[in-house]
């Protein structure tokens, strides 16, 4: 909105003409995320207290009992910090734009009535897991197969460190592509289980991929870096910048000892737009590199119900996801949760070496 109010008048006032510029509106979408989400925080707090949306915790993990009762579905307010950010900075000519807030609100959508039907209704079992992957996949294939009527787009699919080697998936990619926006929605929504855990890696992952989309839509850098070009998309690093913004504010008062967790309104929006920016820039595998944390979370969930089925009852872990595990070695959750943090810095550094080992 901002973008559209000033930018018309830069001829006549050359100060204005900043605003044209992808990375001055970036940081402003990331101080404006970050203050609407520290200023408002205590309030939505407040209004989800009076709502009693307070988190039920499950009995087989003992040592968080004492956290039942505190609000969730705080990912409301990353989600009114995002919208209203983007809304204000971004060029809202820009489809890219539209489709990654889609994607984000839409997924927040299934998020949000999941935790009501829990949180407010004292329905225990929520929306069901049927449910919940249909309407994903559904939002999910509306948003790729725009991107996939653009005969511009690429099927391609570009492999970390080979520069050479991009093979075409042709009509595979549509599968392809809701695999990783759904897988990476719900890897987000299983690390979710630690006071600052899920927010941290994503927020690592969202500043990284802030990066990968500005040199994807920049045509000079795309082609030094030989990164696959895709015109338009840079503008996608103002929702970047703002979910940044927003996922720190949202620390703010989700650091250990959380005051508020996000719910699956929260880490199902954050996960599918982490998923549809690496689809939209064409950095599909480097979301398996940067997004490791929740690679390794939904790898220990598979494993553990696989060998729990084949083995007659055996388990690899004491409890998965893979963060209940090391609490139940006795590991003092805010160690395990600084931890898992550094891992998620370490694996954006190897995501961003990428750029050049090819």
């Amino acid at each position: 909105m901002i973008y559209h109010l000033l930018v018309p008048f830069a001829a006549q006032l050359t100060v204005l003409n900043v605003f044209r510029y992808i990375t001055f509106r970036s940081i402003y979408a990331f101080t404006t995320a970050l203050v609407i989400a520290i200023v408002f925080g205590p309030k939505v707090i407040a209004w989800l207290t009076r709502l009693k949306c307070g988190q039920t915790i499950h009995e087989d993990v003992k040592a968080h009992q004492c956290k039942a009762g505190t609000p969730t579905m705080g990912g409301l307010l990353m989600m009114l910090s995002i919208v209203v950010s983007v809304l204000l900075w971004a060029d809202l000519t820009n489809e890219y734009v539209w489709m990654t807030l889609l994607v984000f609100v839409g997924f927040g959508s299934i998020g949000f009535w999941d935790d009501y039907l829990k949180v407010v209704r004292k329905h225990n079992k929520g929306l069901s897991a049927r449910a919940k992957m249909a309407g994903q996949v559904a939002i999910a294939a509306v948003a790729v197969g725009i991107l996939m009527l653009d005969p511009d787009f690429s099927t391609r699919l570009a492999v970390p460190f080979f520069k050479n080697f991009q093979p075409d998936l042709g009509i595979l990619y549509l599968p392809f592509a809701l695999l990783v926006i759904v897988g990476a929605s719900n890897g987000v929504n299983l690390t979710d289980g630690l006071d600052g855990l899920a927010i941290g890696p994503t927020v690592v992952a969202a500043g990284m991929f802030a990066l990968f989309v500005y040199v994807a839509g920049h045509a000079q850098m795309a082609r030094y870096l030989q990164v696959m070009p895709v015109s338009g998309v840079g503008e996608v690093t103002v929702f970047c910048a703002a979910l940044v913004g927003a996922g720190l504010g949202f620390l703010w008062f989700n650091a250990y000892p959380a005051q508020v967790f996000m719910g699956d309104v929260g880490s199902l929006s954050l996960g599918g737009a982490l998923g549809f920016v690496a689809v939209a820039c064409k950095q599909e595998l480097i979301l398996l590199i940067v997004g490791g944390v929740f690679v390794l979370e939904t790898l220990s969930v598979i494993l553990q119900v696989s060998y729990f089925k084949f083995s007659g009852g055996k388990r690899i872990f004491k409890m998965a996801p893979l963060h209940h595990h090391f609490e139940l070695k006795g590991i003092p959750e805010s160690k395990i949760i600084i931890r898992f943090w550094i891992l998620s810095i370490l694996l954006a550094f190897v995501a961003l070496s990428t750029l050049k080992l090819r």
